[in-house]
Parts: structure tokens; C-alpha cells; sequence
């Protein structure tokens, strides 16, 4: 159990919340979520100890063992994959190798005799005969191939390593398990399996997530924080989404209410205050007036973007049609004679672990890459609108401000309109002047958006676009493809995200090959479940 007692903190004079008085108890998973800068992951490193509040204490019962998912990726490049994953337990690993060393000593004394003993009684109390076996099932799991864990975590790719960053925080059954953006760089299938792990999980969970799905899933409990405040609710995402929803509404229309009786009242005292007969009624309804106040709406930290895309002119009844598509990519085949139409309407979401030939088959389509085998068609009165997974081509090296990399794609010039524009993608002020080249990735992201929302396109071809997204945004997108009346051809990780667009789906397999199925995700899944 944590107890979190009168917690505040400041950064640089500006306060991220105050008075945090909250407790997190076994059984339970507690989603944290919050605008970017609220201080979420700040607040997970508070719980965890790594830093100090400005007021307040955590209190963690003794006896409990915390496990945290580290963030630095270079933290364990010299020590072989198992051997990381086992470190997610320090004690265990630290038994383990005392014991290893005692018995390669040439010179084992009957006093290390005595100390082996001990630690192996030690190690067989912390289930350490199991480790290997219990960290091979978490890495595999998560997608990590045996023949990765005896390599040094150097030698692995990024992704990887926060993969087995992953296994290390789950491995050893912690009491306290906290958890960062758990979900970032793992496929469906690796969240699948990490999502029935975490319902099993029987002590304190406390996560930092922007995946919808994964936080209604796993979910007991949401933390929110926002009005620099700290506040608990039972349940899980959706369910405290459209709680906070129809909160926001009561407090207007109670508002609202009240802002139409003191017009009603200062009506009255206009028209009958001169009015000796009504002068009484007057004076009361002043009275009444004076003890009327509006409360003030709490300004959220939350800020959604606009995202709304609007077809020039809508396509006629041929999309496109792709026949015999095929690409090999450093001696990968990625792509093996794949062929489907696409008829007016569909929106398909491409799925499946090869990501690469999903991304290759995006960028056949807008010739940005040549196959090597088959062909593709366009409808005639079809036009495209592309969202690149790596947009660092529109970005690195580039010398221009914001509004002067807007102005390179805006059908008007004018600097109210662009502004305008931008305000609604949440660049106001002098954030416009901002160089393109030092944006965040969430940042970038909203500038491709803007972008392509100016084509008029009447079909979209998106390859992850909710990459580096907060909460708020992965929302606005959502909600803008979902209500898009054109074509869409898009890829993503974000379960939530395809079931809610998607009428098709289309998965890309590890040989090149695909699955085309007309239907929601879940409907895929379901059947996919039943072909065993």
C-alpha cells in the first residue's frame, strides 16, 4: 500500500499540484492521466522516491518491495538480456551472484561453505531456481526471441531494450509495480499479452499511459490530474471520461441557469425600480441579485486540437486497385503479390506485426518507393493525402519558424488566416515563431496534421499518426478520421483507435502475405481467434 499524505510541488515557481491525499492499495491498477506537462510521470517519480516533494510524505508500507519501469536505455548495455530482466529483482540477482562467485572460488573454504548455504536457502526462498524460466516467459511475451538473451542489451535495437526494460520492472513479482508508457513500442499482440499479465497481477499498479484501450482494460481506478489538483475516481478511462463530461455540462447548465435568472432579475430592477408601487419587489430582488454569483467554470489543463478533414469534392466509385504488389527490403520480402480494391467508403486499417511492409505499402502508394513486382491504379477523380510515419524530411536541417513552414502548404497567405489555423492545432502566441526544427514529436505530428487537413483530399493515407500524441490529441484525431467521409488507408498500434474507425481490416503477415476481412478490429480478432 502507498499512502500519499498533503503532497505538493512546485517547479520553478509554478505549481503542478497541491494537497495530494490519496492511497493506492493491492488488487487495484491506477491510471494516471493528465495534459502533457500536468505532471504525470512526475508524479510517478515521486511514488517512487526518485524525487522529493515540495510538501507532503509517501508512505509505503514496509515489507514491500517496488519495481519501477526504467526509462534510460544505455543503463545495462553491458550485461546480457536474462541477466537484466533478473535485475528487476536486486536482491535475488545479488544473491545469485555472490553465489556463483563463492562456488568458482579455486579456494573454497569451509567458512564459504557455510555463507553458500545460507545464501542458497536465500535464493530457493526467492523462487531464484525459476528465474531463467520466468524471465523467458515474460520476454517471450513480449516478442523477445530466445536466441536474443544471452546478447548484451548493446547489441539490441531501441525498441527491444525497452522491451526488456518491460520484463525486468515485471519479473520477480514486486508488491508496488509502476509503469511509464508501458505500451510504447509494443505491437497488439505484445500489449495482448502484457494486458492479461497485469489483470493477474495481484499487488499496487500504478500506470502512465496514453493508450485508451490498455487503460480501460487493465484499469481499477483513474488518477487525474488537472486544475493543479490531484483527484481519484473508481472505474476506468471511458468511464471517467464521460463522467468528467457530463460533469462539465451540469456545471454550465447550472450556469447557465443562474446567469438567466440575474438577467431576468436585472430586468425587473431596470423596468420597476422608478416604479413606486414595485419599488418593494425591487428592493428585494436586489437583495437577491447581490447574493447571486456565476461560479467560475475551473479552466482544465486540457486543450484539444482541431482536427477536421473536409473533402474539395467527393470520389467517384473507383478508389484504387492494387494487383500482384510485391517488395523486398534488405533481402526481407515484405510485400509478396498482395492485391485488394478498395471501394468508395472503406476505411481500412492495416494491421498485423510487419510493420515494415505495412510502411513499404503506404509509400508504394504515393510513390515514394518503387515495388518490385505488380502495379496500382488510382481512381480518376481521387486525390491523396499522405501522414508519413518518419517526418523528419519535412523537419531536420529545416531553418524556417512555424508560420513559415505553414505558409509553404497554406492556400492563403494571409498571417490572420494562418494564425487562425494554427490556434486551433494549439500553436498560439509566439509559439508560431518557434524554429520547426527544435519542436517536440507531438509538435511535428500536429504540423503534418495541419497540413493535410489543407490538401482537401478525398482519401488519407496515415502510417501511425498517433506517435508522440497525448491523450487530448489522440482523441482529435480520432474523432476527426472517425467522422472523415472519404477513404482512409492508415496503420497504428492504438487498439481503441482502429476499432472506432475502421470498417475493414487488412492484415499484413510476416511473409508478405495478407488476411483482408470486411468488419470492425474485434470482429477480426474474434474470427481470427476461431481459425485457431
Amino acid at each position: 500500500m502507498i499512502t500519499v499524505s498533503n503532497v505538493s510541488l512546485m517547479f520553478g515557481g509554478t505549481k503542478l499540484f497541491a494537497n495530494a491525499d490519496l492511497k493506492f492499495l493491492p488488487g487495484n491498477c491506477y491510471g494516471i492521466i493528465g495534459a502533457n506537462g500536468a505532471g504525470k510521470s512526475t508524479f510517478l517519480r515521486i511514488l517512487s522516491g526518485e524525487l522529493e516533494p515540495t510538501t507532503g510524505e509517501i508512505a509505503i508500507q514496509k515489507g514491500c518491495r517496488m519495481s519501477v519501469l526504467k526509462q534510460d536505455q544505455f543503463q545495462y548495455d553491458q550485461y546480457p538480456v536474462i541477466d537484466t530482466v533478473i535485475m528487476g529483482n536486486a536482491h535475488l540477482y545479488e544473491v545469485m551472484k555472490e553465489k556463483d562467485a563463492l562456488y568458482e572460488k579455486p579456494d573454497f573454504s569451509e567458512e564459504d561453505g557455510a555463507r553458500a548455504a545460507e545464501l542458497e536457502g536465500e535464493f530457493a526462498e526467492m523462487n531464484g531456481w525459476d528465474a531463467e524460466t520466468d524471465s523467458g516467459r515474460i520476454l517471450s511475451g513480449l516478442g523477445i526471441s530466445p536466441d536474443m538473451y544471452g546478447l548484451p542489451m548493446g547489441e539490441l535495437k531501441g525498441g527491444d531494450k525497452v522491451k526488456v526494460l518491460l520484463a525486468q520492472a515485471l519479473f520477480g513479482q514486486p508488491d508496488i509495480l509502476l509503469l511509464d508508457e508501458p505500451t510504447n513500442n509494443l505491437d497488439i499482440k505484445s500489449i495482448d499479452w502484457l494486458e492479461d499479465f497485469l489483470l493477474d497481477f495481484p499487488g499496487t499498479l500504478i500506470v502512465v499511459s496514453h493508450d485508451r484501450h490498455f487503460l480501460n482494460t487493465v484499469c481499477t481506478h483513474i488518477v487525474d490530474i488537472d486544475f493543479n489538483k490531484v483527484r481519484m475516481y473508481v472505474g476506468n478511462y471511458d468511464f471517467w471520461y464521460e463522467s468528467s463530461k457530463l460533469m462539465q455540462q451540469i456545471m454550465k447548465d447550472q450556469n447557465k441557469r443562474r446567469e438567466d435568472q440575474i438577467k431576468d432579475l436585472q430586468s425587473f430592477i431596470q423596468r420597476f425600480s422608478a416604479n413606486k408601487s414595485k419599488s418593494k419587489q425591487a428592493t428585494s430582488r436586489r437583495k437577491l441579485l447581490d447574493k447571486l454569483t456565476v461560479d467560475e467554470m475551473p479552466a482544465s489543463s486540457r486543450r484539444y486540437p482541431w482536427v477536421n478533414f473536409k473533402p474539395d469534392r467527393e470520389a467517384g466509385k473507383d478508389i484504387l486497385e492494387v494487383r500482384d504488389l510485391s517488395k523486398t527490403i534488405d533481402g526481407v520480402k515484405v510485400l509478396d503479390r498482395v492485391s485488394f480494391v478498395v471501394n468508395k467508403g472503406d476505411k481500412i486499417a492495416f494491421v498485423g506485426e510487419n510493420e515494415q511492409g505495412q510502411t513499404a505499402l503506404l509509400r508504394i502508394l504515393m510513390e515514394e518507393l518503387e515495388p518490385d513486382e505488380g502495379s496500382f491504379k488510382w481512381g480518376q477523380t481521387t486525390s491523396q493525402a499522405y501522414f508519413p510515419k518518419d517526418n523528419s524530411a519535412f523537419f531536420d536541417g529545416c531553418d524556417l519558424n512555424m508560420l513559415q513552414w505553414f505558409a509553404q502548404f497554406s492556400p492563403d497567405d494571409k498571417e490572420t488566416f494562418m494564425r487562425g489555423f494554427l490556434g486551433r492545432m494549439l500553436f498560439s502566441g509566439d509559439d508560431v515563431y518557434k524554429p520547426v526544427k527544435v519542436l517536440s514529436g507531438g509538435e511535428k505530428v500536429r504540423c503534418m496534421l495541419s497540413r493535410m487537413m489543407l490538401t482537401g483530399a478525398n482519401v488519407l493515407l496515415l502510417d501511425q499518426p498517433t506517435n508522440h500524441l497525448d491523450l487530448e490529441s489522440i482523441t482529435a484525431v480520432n474523432n476527426g478520421l472517425a467522422d472523415y467521409p472519404g477513404n482512409l488507408l492508415f496503420t497504428s498500434q492504438d487498439h481503441q483507435f482502429i476499432e472506432t474507425i475502421a470498417n475493414r481490416i487488412i492484415e499484413i503477415h510476416m511473409d508478405g502475405t495478407i488476411t483482408d476481412r470486411m468488419g470492425s478490429y474485434d470482429e477480426y480478432r474474434e474470427w481470427k481467434a476461431a481459425q485457431g
